[in-house]
């Protein structure tokens, strides 16, 4: 993606990103070079490599999965807290609007897991980290004798070890601090969780 300098942001901010907002759209490219995309739940794990890896599943019916042999990179896509900033919340002068947003390019290829507790495991990670290990929690021990292992064979589980990674924070370091400080004080006033969210990534990048 286009990533100015004064717009990068480390990988550590990356992993934070990818793990507070793990709904993700997972891309694709098929043998014509068309993009193929799914919106899908995708954890971010630390598996000792250089940049970790994400898991995940897809429906069995969902023919995305088909792809991940082709030897082209897939992309998965986060996004983070964004805004609409007004240029007449800035001092005085000829400005214009913009969108302040944080996002995350994750590029790998996927790989499928075949086998039965592979496929148990990921599922099992997932439904922690949404459910929480608290023992009033949902998980796949509720499911009766044998029902886990026959849910695997309606999806495709997957790991996608990351070959690279990208993280924009546009949240107009390229204003003065004036201007910036003005934004904040616009996001922070209003009635939406994005552009309070919004807000706080602001404060933290300010010099």
């Amino acid at each position: 993606m286009y990533l100015p300098k004064h717009f990068a942001g480390d990988e550590a901010v990356g992993r934070e990103v990818m793990q507070a907002h793990s709904w993700a759209l997972l891309m694709t490219t098929d043998e014509a070079g068309a993009p193929f995309a799914t919106h899908l739940s995708l954890l971010w794990q630390d598996d000792g490599s250089e940049h970790g890896a994400l898991i995940g599943h897809l429906a069995r019916a969902n023919p995305h999965w088909k792809l991940f042999e082709r030897p082209a990179e897939s992309l998965a896509l986060f996004w983070g807290p964004h805004a609409y900033v007004s240029p007449t919340w800035y001092a005085p002068g000829p400005k214009v609007p913009t969108w302040n947003y944080v996002t995350v390019h994750a590029y790998g290829r996927p790989q499928i897991v075949e086998d039965t507790q592979g496929a148990l495991d990921i599922l099992t990670r997932l439904s922690t980290a949404y459910e929480g290990a608290d023992p009033s929690s949902w998980n796949l021990d509720r499911l009766p004798p044998g029902n886990a292992e026959a849910q695997t064979r309606g999806i495709v589980a997957f790991r996608m070890p990351l070959a690279r990674l990208q993280t924009k924070i546009k949240l107009s370091q390229n204003r003065d601090l004036e201007d910036r400080q003005r934004v904040i004080d616009r996001l922070d006033a209003s009635d939406s969780q994005d552009a309070q969210a919004t807000a706080r990534w602001m404060k933290r990048v300010l010099p």
